[in-house]
């Protein structure tokens, strides 16, 4: 037993979890810019490094594979090893290999920097909702906790867009892995501090390596398949044979995991409700939030004469908009009126926006036609977010919180990917034929970008219909749980969403 006279008091373990959660927070935005940033580098990095059209796109997708491939895999880590180990470990892989991108001097350098800076990337942020949901058990301070998570997963795609129109029109684009280097010293050293370590559920049962390569593989492959398409085309023999072997590589993992005693995935996961069904509408969400960045920075670009640094500080008000939202208005909401109707106006919200920016035409101004929506969208991302996340981590056991956070991820990750691909493929194409039609190239462009909106909500719409025949049950058990439905004080400590561990 620990000594009471050294033992941290309520205060001091109350500023210890906050300032924990600005560590997890950091690694987080060093991934969000990261997924953004360097998009506005990239011709500049075409012209010093002399790479191709072709090759220039592994700068993107190198870091993209993988990314998504190993979230699942190192959140399961999380749950054998420790979090904390997991998480520092991702952290000083993703600082590393920003330094080997800042000075690489070939093409093949960086790209094999951007693979493993990726890797670092997912593994620090697959075990992030993990550490939030193990730190704030008190159901009021982990909404704020996970609204403070939203700000920066969000906040930092359009900071990304910015800040890489900044330091690379200011000084060059190898400040845009740069400026990961403080970021990440900071974070591990304050992460070795403040971050307490979870009870592993240890590696004595031995690992389940043949699950962990399958797994992974599957992913692999798949996402090679899915980044590759869009230059390849998504009915080549390359993109759909790949995904069958994606297909092949995931059902023998299935086979393999029913088998095991200690499977790297044990599948009873799959049949917790809540957490299957939040994350298929955060893929929702997020395919229409995807749609928002993409078509809304390329009509400003192509159609509006946008530079990139005005394009960022276009988005800056979404970012706003999340930061005011997540100062405490959301948790004292889902206090309020519970998670549903919260999750159900965010989608609404988010809905209504796309729809205004599908009206957009080529006339549409940016301040009575785009930022209004803008605004909307934003509004709704955070509304929807938050409890998603709460609900996602309602039913989990504790001992596999890791993993459910590698799920939520995954599923965010794949669904906004392929959403986007396919979403932007038909805008693509819809060009292509009022072109062939006589069609001016601006307004055939507009038209484009109005149905990859249209789409985008008709997605949210999917996610909305799912909230209310999936997650109905899940939502009304959070909401007996919480402090305004009956359950623990908010001055008192609470079980993890319900659970008793």
């Amino acid at each position: 037993m620990s000594d009471p006279a050294t033992a941290p008091t309520q205060g001091e373990a109350d500023r210890r979890r906050w300032i924990a959660l600005v560590v997890v927070c950091l690694a987080m935005l060093m991934n969000a810019l990261d997924s953004s940033i360097v998009n506005v580098a990239l011709p500049s990095i075409q012209h010093d490094l002399h790479f191709t059209q072709s090759d220039l796109t592994w700068v993107v997708d190198a870091y993209l594979i993988s990314f998504g491939s190993f979230l699942l895999l190192a959140g399961r880590l999380g749950d054998l090893v420790g979090r904390k180990k997991v998480f520092l470990s991702g952290v000083a892989l993703f600082t590393a290999a920003s330094a080997v991108c800042a000075v690489a001097p070939n093409q093949g350098t960086l790209i094999a920097a951007r693979f493993a800076q990726g890797l670092g990337g997912a593994v620090s942020t697959s075990v992030i909702i993990a550490i939030i949901v193990t730190e704030f058990p008190n159901p009021v301070e982990r909404a704020r906790a996970m609204s403070a998570y939203i700000l920066v997963a969000v906040g930092g795609g359009s900071l990304g867009l910015l800040a890489g129109g900044v330091l690379t029109q200011a000084v060059s684009w190898h400040w845009i892995f740069l400026i990961n280097l403080p970021i990440g010293i900071a974070t591990l050293g304050l992460g070795i501090g403040l971050i307490e370590e979870n009870a592993g559920l240890g590696l004595g049962g031995g690992v389940d390596v043949t699950g962990s390569l399958l797994v992974t593989g599957s992913l692999l492959v798949g996402i090679y398949a899915i980044v590759t398409a869009a230059t390849r085309g998504w009915a080549s023999f390359h993109t759909v044979g790949y995904g069958a072997a994606a297909v092949v590589l995931l059902a023998m993992f299935f086979v393999v995991e029913a088998r095991r005693s200690n499977p790297i995935m044990p599948l009873r996961i799959l049949r917790v409700r809540s957490l299957v069904g939040s994350s298929a509408v955060r893929g929702f969400l997020f395919v229409g939030m995807q749609v928002l960045f993409f078509f809304g920075a390329l009509y400003l670009q192509q159609i509006r004469g946008y530079g990139p640094l005005r394009t960022g500080l276009a988005f800056m008000p979404t970012t706003v908009v999340v930061a005011a939202l997540s100062t405490g208005i959301i948790s004292r909401l889902l206090l309020r009126f519970g998670p549903l109707p919260v999750v159900v106006s965010g989608l609404v919200a988010v809905l209504v926006g796309l729809l205004l920016l599908a009206r957009a035409d080529e006339h549409s101004s940016y301040a009575t036609a785009l930022l209004p929506a803008f605004l909307i969208t934003a509004v709704g991302i955070s509304c929807a977010s938050v409890p998603l996340l709460s609900l996602a981590m309602a039913e989990v056991p504790a001992a596999d919180a890791g993993l459910a956070s590698g799920i939520v991820n995954v599923s965010m990750w794949l669904s906004s990917s392929v959403g986007l691909a396919v979403v932007s493929s038909l805008a693509a194409s819809r060009t292509r034929v009022l072109v062939q039609d006589r069609h001016s190239a601006v307004s055939a462009t507009v038209s484009g970008y109005q149905l990859g909106y249209l789409i985008g909500a008709g997605c949210v719409v999917v996610g909305l219909l799912t909230v209310l025949t999936v997650l109905r049950g899940p939502a009304r058990a959070v909401s007996m749980a919480s402090p305004a439905g009956g359950g623990a004080r908010a001055d008192e400590p609470a079980p993890v969403d319900g659970i008793v561990t």
